[in-house]
């Protein structure tokens, strides 16, 4: 894999959104756009309330320019870069951008809602589940018509499975399922955006393995604007993503997954964000099955149940990196066995 293209879209991404802080935190803090921390959550976090939200603003515009700067990078073959010029390619790089920021609009308006309408839950999960939906299926069909239309999947460890017609229903629940626990791990202080920079260090990883170079250049694009979030994010945060960013980010985790032909390839490379949302899942199961009696977790997600038992968000944040870095490493091991 050229190199050129993907530092490129590292570079920009990371120098694009950290220079965007500069002005965007202030003005969030000038018009007000502060997060409002409810009581479901740790009671020391309320001393976060009015912290700036909606920064994902600044790492989807550095995601999306570093995005178009590597894919002229591929396209004229600067630097020696090769690119296979094929519809599909074109398309997996185009659809994976649209559909995570269409996914990223979708947070946008929750956001809108909770703090300039301050209602403070949002869109209805009934309205943000429709819109995902629809996201998804329009995402999946796109690429069946750019002609990607194998049903194949690749299992780690296990070999190829063909699932036929079930393909396109479990692939539509797996991508709106990954972009709402993507949602749910941002909770804390760097926690989303470091897990998610880990996560683009394998995908480009991966992307070299696999020899999908458009893949690498959204993996390090993802990558650098991930890393220049967290100049601005890490604790204490001087600003929050928001639903903006978080659901931008799943869409970018997918559309890499996806884009690179190995979508169950997730089990591993968002370790960390399905055990925050079976985390939520296992919590409301025993707490019901109980009759409102016993919790799992202290709280959940389960970043919270480690805050209630004394670990500082810092550690949280460098143990489920750890985690999410381990998950990565199987994943490669598995695709240099495919």
């Amino acid at each position: 894999m050229n190199n050129l293209p993907v530092l490129s879209a590292v570079g920009v991404s990371f120098g694009l959104t950290t220079l965007l802080g500069f002005w965007l935190v202030p003005y969030l803090r000038r018009i007000k756009y502060g997060q409002t921390i409810l009581d479901i959550g740790p009671k020391w976090h309320k001393n976060k309330q009015g912290t700036p939200t909606m920064g994902g603003i600044m790492f989807i515009i550095g995601i999306l320019a570093a995005i178009g700067v590597g894919f002229a990078f591929l396209k004229t073959g600067v630097g020696g870069a090769m690119f296979s010029h094929s519809i599909l390619d074109t398309v997996r790089i185009v659809l994976g951008a649209v559909m995570a920021l269409s996914f990223g609009m979708v947070g946008f308006i929750d956001d809108y809602i909770k703090v300039v309408k301050k209602r403070n839950l949002g869109l209805s999960a009934r309205q943000k589940m429709m819109m995902q939906f629809i996201i998804a299926i329009v995402y999946l069909f796109g690429l069946y018509v750019a002609g990607d239309v194998s049903t194949v999947v690749a299992a780690p460890f296990l070999g190829q499975w063909d699932l036929g017609l079930f393909y396109y229903p479990l692939a539509t629940l797996g991508i709106v399922y990954m972009v709402n626990v993507v949602n749910i791990t941002d909770g804390i202080d760097g926690l989303c955006a470091s897990v998610t920079f880990v996560a683009a260090i394998g995908f480009l990883t991966l992307s070299g393995i696999l020899q999908y170079e458009g893949m690498g250049v959204l993996s390090g694009a993802l990558a650098g604007g991930s890393l220049g979030f967290l100049v601005w994010n890490f604790h204490p945060a001087k600003v929050f993503m928001g639903d903006t960013g978080s659901m931008f980010l799943g869409g970018m985790v997918v559309a890499l997954a996806f884009g690179l032909g190995i979508p169950i390839f997730l089990i591993f490379m968002g370790i960390v964000y399905i055990l925050e949302g079976l985390s939520v899942m296992l919590q409301v199961a025993v707490y019901r099955l109980s009759g409102r009696r016993k919790r799992l977790f202290k709280m959940s997600p389960i970043h919270h149940h480690y805050e209630m038992n004394g670990w500082s968000e810092g550690k949280i944040v460098v143990v489920f990196s750890l985690v999410q870095l381990a998950g990565c490493a199987l994943a490669v091991l598995a695709a240099l066995q495919m």
